[in-house]
């Protein structure tokens, strides 16, 4: 996949409407401070146009960055943030479910995790939301390089037996500042969008 022009095209607070998108979306979801916009920023070659902060929680909205005019990268609210009162947590996870239930575009959701820890009870509910409404999330296990080599295929096995997924779920470690894991995740956006791209000639 070569990135050739992104923009940051539309942000959904908690009332916003979500856009009719004419290209397919690619969503991200994972609790606060778990390198999510490490990794859009990673994935789009840039360093700061998804924000990063060393506050958790601050990404209180939808994200809609446009990819090359063919596709969006939705960035979903980070959750899980303990510091966040109940009613914040409430509204995350309402924008949260409300996209899930209501894109039409939404052809792929990479829920983040990270790699040092067993996904906690939040992660587990979120991956029981994306499956419920029938999408196979792809596990994407971030901080990579915050572990040693020898320790990667047992906390590999730690996430798939924590959240129980689904036969066949693919689990690709990453790490942010290596770029390790970045080239797999390429891959599996490239043949989505040839995948779409047939799909919709079939369709015509």
């Amino acid at each position: 996949m070569i990135i050739k022009n992104v923009s940051l095209e539309t942000v959904c607070g908690v009332t916003s409407k979500l856009p009719d998108s004419k290209y397919p979306e690619i969503a991200f979801a994972g609790k606060s401070n778990v390198g999510k916009s490490s990794l859009i920023n990673a994935l789009m070659n840039r360093k700061s146009l998804a924000r990063t902060s060393s506050q958790p929680g601050k990404t209180q909205t939808i994200n809609y960055y446009n990819i090359n005019d063919a596709l969006y990268f939705v960035d979903l609210p980070g959750y899980g943030y303990a510091q966040a009162n109940e009613h914040v947590k409430a509204q995350w996870g309402k924008m949260i479910e409300d996209y899930l239930h209501k894109s039409k575009q939404l052809k792929l959701v990479f829920l983040l995790v990270d790699i040092r820890h067993a996904p906690s009870n939040n992660d587990c509910i979120m991956y029981d939301w994306i499956c419920n409404r029938g999408y196979k999330p792809v596990i994407i296990a971030t901080k990579l390089d915050k572990i040693n080599r020898s320790q990667v295929q047992k906390q590999l096995k730690l996430i798939r037996t924590t959240l129980q997924v689904l036969d066949g779920t693919v689990i690709i470690p990453f790490s942010a500042s290596t770029k390790q894991g970045r080239e797999e995740i390429y891959e599996l956006i490239d043949t989505l969008l040839e995948n779409t791209q047939t799909e919709s000639t079939i369709d015509n």
